[in-house]
């Protein structure tokens, strides 16, 4: 895939439609070797297209049809394949007709887009000026589309994939994620390697993010279900060796599963955050029906909020420190006591980037859960920047919920 156009490869632009066809052409049994973001260069996009072509069967450009002059997707194909550009009649008159409609006079700098490579067929364009084109060469496809979203997406997905839909010879390919919040990736890299290593259908990749581990398992098979069992068969070994730790398998996100898990057992929930400054709270509001389980959310940064909001003894805040257990214990069972809800979950820390001491670094967070048996309470220090301390604060703080919910350790 090559995506077109100086304007991506500086912010805040950035290149979307790269995502969309990979995951159109995955469920054809077509998967993408490589994509790339070139600029409105002409030497640049036919090296592209070449170092392209030479090692891939289909190459998809976006972007880069228009009329003005950085627009180069055709020349840069026609010079790659080494072939003319040949003016179509048919789609300047089309091109007009359309500029007609709206009163408007077309520009002489448009009879471009009616530039076909030869040999090429064109794939018209109801949405836009930019049609598409398609061209075989050597065995080899050679698709170009217009760049906005609104006219690539349904030009590829009615012109393009029945097309390749046909030579894939019906090779499906499927993906199963595998989500995991606050686990380290190197730890669940050394429980799961030994079996998936045994595998080479489907194929494993692991993935890191702050908070979070995804294991994406990746099967091709004749058909949609084929590929489906071949993943299954995998996820159920990692499943068993992996109790508890999955808290997704359909894309769902961390907190749509736990407000999804607090709706279904009826319990209501009452948060009190000071780190976080509200962030776990931002989170569950995301979910629709979130009035169900949250009944209110207490941001308590300073010392005095948290004793007059959450009833907090000012004598434990001296002795011990607002970034304790016992100030996080305090806090969820506060929150829960003033809301009179069934769970209370308190988050006290500090995100940086200053504030820590020797025996309380930057990244020290106590997350304490309230209501559930033994009252929970962990201590962790995250590392990263002001963001990435409150993000995996609050994921953890989600994750710890999931957990009590489902009756797992916490």
């Amino acid at each position: 895939m090559i995506a077109i156009g100086s304007e991506l490869l500086v912010p805040p632009r950035g290149e979307t439609n790269g995502a969309y066809v990979t995951a159109r052409l995955r469920e054809v049994g077509v998967p993408v070797a490589a994509r790339i973001t070139v600029a409105d260069d002409l030497p640049l996009l036919t090296a592209a297209f070449r170092d392209a072509l030479s090692r891939s069967e289909v190459v998809v450009a976006t972007g880069g049809l228009g009329p003005t002059e950085d627009d180069l997707t055709r020349e840069a194909a026609a010079a790659a394949l080494g072939r003319e550009l040949v003016r179509d009649a048919g789609i300047l008159e089309k091109l007009r007709e359309r500029f007609a409609r709206y009163n408007r006079v077309m520009a002489p700098v448009n009879e471009k887009q009616a530039d076909v490579i030869r040999g090429g067929v064109v794939l018209p364009n109801p949405r836009g000026t930019a049609p598409g084109q398609y061209v075989e060469a050597d065995g080899r496809i050679v698709v170009l589309l217009p760049g906005p979203p609104s006219e690539m997406q349904p030009m590829f997905d009615e012109q393009v994939l029945p097309v390749l839909r046909t030579r894939s010879a019906g090779a499906v390919l499927r993906r199963l994620s595998l989500r995991m919040a606050s686990v380290s990736e190197s730890d669940i890299e050394q429980a799961v390697a030994p079996l998936y290593k045994t595998y080479q259908n489907p194929v494993t990749t692991i993935l890191s993010a702050p908070g979070q581990v995804e294991l994406h398992l990746n099967a091709e098979g004749a058909t949609a279900a084929e590929a489906d069992a071949r993943n299954e068969a995998l996820a159920a070994g990692i499943r068993a060796l992996l109790p508890g730790k999955i808290y997704s398998e359909d894309g769902r996100e961390l907190h749509e599963v736990v407000a999804e898990l607090l709706i279904e057992r009826g319990l209501t929930l009452a948060l009190a955050e000071s780190c976080t400054g509200g962030l776990v709270s931002v989170r569950l509001t995301e979910v629709p029906g979130s009035s169900r389980f949250l009944d209110r959310s207490f941001v308590t940064y300073s010392n005095a909020s948290k004793v007059e909001l959450l009833g907090v003894d000012p004598a434990l805040l001296a002795s011990v420190g607002a970034v304790s257990e016992e100030v996080a214990r305090a806090m969820a069972r506060g929150a829960r006591e003033r809301s009179k809800t069934d769970l209370g979950l308190g988050i006290t820390g500090i995100a940086g980037p200053d504030g820590g001491s020797p025996e309380k670094p930057v990244g020290t967070v106590f997350i304490a859960l309230a209501g559930i048996a033994s009252d929970p309470v962990k201590r962790v220090t995250f590392i990263g920047d002001r963001g990435r301390v409150r993000f995996q604060a609050g994921q953890l703080a989600l994750e710890m919920l999931r957990r009590s919910l489902l009756g797992l350790p916490v």
